[in-house]
């Protein structure tokens, strides 16, 4: 029971995770006429979406489908069923949520989703974003990776790879693309500032080694 109620609870957090997403889009285009590209105009991204959709789907609903029974296909069976493990996985899962609602306020009317090459967004590089460059895609990363070790099933293991993946590429596309249209002060920014993880780095003097 103890465990089906931490698969319970981290179903519920990612469900709120994404209907946030949902009604931020939503509001986005209530307020400007686009969805904060929700569904990218440029190809890559909407070809983007057609995978990640489905990612999203078992990631919210496969939660709910190892609290409700043990199932017969061995795709959805966890290798192992632990409260110890998944109680904290869960904490994980809300901190990060948490953490995420703060960036998403943070970027306010700037929050974006996708690419959209014909706009000029506001470069933020404060809060959050001063420790690494994609706060929320390093959460969302920390989210599929708790959620993997509570319910190691080999659809999630699968799902939750791709996502990694592709949380990568898309973060090296966005930046390609803020270098496009920011130049030299994004570039600088990535210079001293990492992709995921809030570790200092060294920049180098002119002149030394």
């Amino acid at each position: 029971m103890a465990y089906r109620l931490a698969a319970v609870s981290i179903g519920l957090i990612i469900g709120a995770y994404w209907a946030r997403v949902a009604r931020m889009a939503r509001k986005a285009r209530r307020n400007t006429g686009r969805a904060a590209n929700f569904l990218p105009p440029e190809p890559i991204g909407r070809f983007l979406r057609l995978i990640w959709i489905p990612i999203v789907v078992i990631w919210i609903v496969h939660p709910f489908l190892t609290a409700a029974a043990r199932p017969n296909w061995t795709i959805l069976r966890p290798l192992y069923r632990r409260a110890s493990i998944a109680w904290p996985m869960a904490a994980i899962v809300l901190a990060c949520f948490l953490a995420t609602r703060a960036c998403w306020k943070f970027m306010g009317k700037s929050w974006r989703m996708g690419i959209d090459p014909s706009e000029k967004t506001t470069l933020i590089l404060d809060g959050p974003w001063a420790r690494v460059r994609h706060p929320i895609y390093a959460l969302s990363q920390a989210m599929m990776l708790a959620t993997i070790i509570a319910i190691p099933s080999p659809l999630l293991i699968a799902a939750g790879l791709l996502h990694l993946t592709l949380l990568q590429w898309e973060a090296r596309r966005e930046e390609a693309h803020l270098k496009a249209v920011h130049g030299q002060p994004y570039v600088d920014y990535c210079a001293r500032v990492r992709r995921f993880l809030p570790l200092s780095r060294r920049i180098a003097k002119p002149g030394s080694p």
